[in-house]
């Protein structure tokens, strides 16, 4: 029964012999085709000199594997000691490893390489809306210091058209030195106010535009076509919009805020009181140190607003590194799993081949084990065997004491052997099954 099993087993490997040079030959040659393509993107130079350094590397690559994969198929399953197939098995590791570093990652290059650069593409142009969104805040965070600076505008010249019609400072009415000191701060403020107005219209334009230069960068990313000439116009979009980043970070009205506002205080000149009498003068000089305060305070503010706007980040320079389709897999791994299974599989499938050719051939090997030397015995074996016989009865020995005695000499011995040499071939090895 188990001598037929092993009979069945060995016929089986030797059918499917053709059918595995086949599939490795498949393998191979598809590994090269993917190989090909990947390292077609890595090159530079004249395209035909591209295309026959492709085709010499990737024609490599197919034999290399075809070779390495036909070895370990024909040696490792017929490896019996732990040492030695503990060797093999470190020597099928190495290979694999370098199967892997030069071809595994072209060829999943070949199979995800254009999705890995959309992928590239696509989160720089998240990184680079996060920048114009945050250079854009930047810009208009003095903008929150316009109510202010309008609210206090407008009390200091309603306080000038009160004291002019009705006295209310001074309890004179007139245009004297208060209300030309009031009307004075109130036009400073004034153009501190248009100039965030119109630093507002800027900033506005120049988001526009940073807008329009990513919405034509979204239509690259997942445009059809050749990755390669969108790449290329890409880059065009981010030093056009790099330049709006910049632009929008040198708009900020926050530091002429700030200069303005120490100019209030510090460039604060007071008119001399131009009132006739003592009392009417005493009371102009109260009143503008009155409004000296006022401003004084008013800049503190301004000033400490303007430092808190100064203070906050600003934008990182950055840069856009165009990448190739193989630098984009491998930095894009982890998004491309099932194409990196792909492509390390149509490698390392050969190695499932060889397990199990080294399993069948180890189950042959144990029922050959528990067979009796009768059953394991060929024909030709046996032929031979009495050959051997009847040439020992024909030099006049007894066979049985022939084996006695052969059995009982020391084998170190000088001592020549009884034994008659009859010249016989020597035995070649047993054909196996074949791997």
């Amino acid at each position: 029964m188990a001598l037929g099993a092993s009979h069945r087993l060995q016929d089986g490997v030797v059918a499917v012999e053709t059918m595995t040079r086949f599939a490795l030959a498949v393998l191979a040659l598809a590994s090269g085709v993917y190989t090909y393509l990947g390292v077609r993107s890595l090159l530079d130079g004249s395209p035909t000199a591209v295309f026959f350094a492709a085709i010499i590397y990737s024609a490599s690559v197919s034999v290399a594997i075809y070779a390495f994969w036909s070895y370990m198929g024909r040696f490792y399953p017929h490896v019996t000691g732990a040492a030695a197939r503990g060797a093999m098995l470190g020597v099928m590791a190495l290979g694999c490893a370098m199967i892997i570093a030069m071809s595994s990652w072209l060829n999943a290059a070949a199979l995800a390489g254009s999705a890995a650069l959309e992928q590239h593409l696509a989160e720089t142009v998240e990184d680079y809306t996060a920048d114009l969104d945050k250079a854009h805040q930047n810009a208009l965070a003095a903008q929150s210091l316009l109510p202010d600076i309008q609210r206090t505008s407008e009390r200091f010249a309603r306080l000038a058209e009160d004291e002019r019609e009705s006295g209310a400072l001074t309890g004179t009415t007139g245009s004297g030195s208060v209300v030309q000191l009031l009307s004075q701060m109130s036009a400073q403020l004034g153009e501190l106010e248009s100039g965030i107005i119109a630093s507002r219209e800027r900033v506005t334009n120049l988001f526009d535009q940073g807008r329009t230069h990513l919405e034509t960068m979204r239509t690259l990313v997942s445009a059809p076509g050749a990755i390669a000439p969108r790449s290329d116009q890409f880059s065009a979009e981010v030093v056009a919009l790099s330049g709006v980043i910049t632009s929008l970070q040198q708009t900020s009205i926050a530091p002429s805020v700030k200069r303005a506002a120490e100019d209030l205080s510090l460039g604060f000149i007071a008119p001399v009181a131009d009132g006739r009498a003592a009392d009417l003068a005493n009371r102009q000089d109260q009143v503008m140190a009155t409004i000296r305060a006022s401003v004084a305070a008013q800049s503190t503010v301004l000033s400490q607003a303007a430092d808190d706007i100064l203070a906050r980040e600003p934008v990182a320079e950055r840069r856009f590194v165009p990448l190739s389709s193989a630098e984009a897999v491998l930095r894009y791994a982890d998004d491309f799993i099932p194409a990196w299974a792909g492509a390390i599989s149509i490698d390392l499938l050969p190695a499932v081949l060889v397990f199990m050719l080294a399993v069948v051939h180890g189950v042959i090997r144990r029922q050959d084990e528990r067979l009796p030397f009768a059953h394991r015995i060929t024909a030709a074996e046996l032929l031979e065997a009495l050959e051997v016989r009847r040439a020992v009865e024909r030099s006049g020995l007894d066979p049985e004491d022939a084996i006695r005695q052969a059995e009982t000499q020391d084998p170190a011995s000088d001592h020549p052997t009884n034994i008659t040499n009859l010249d016989m071939p020597p035995k070649l090895p047993r054909k196996g099954p074949q791997a």
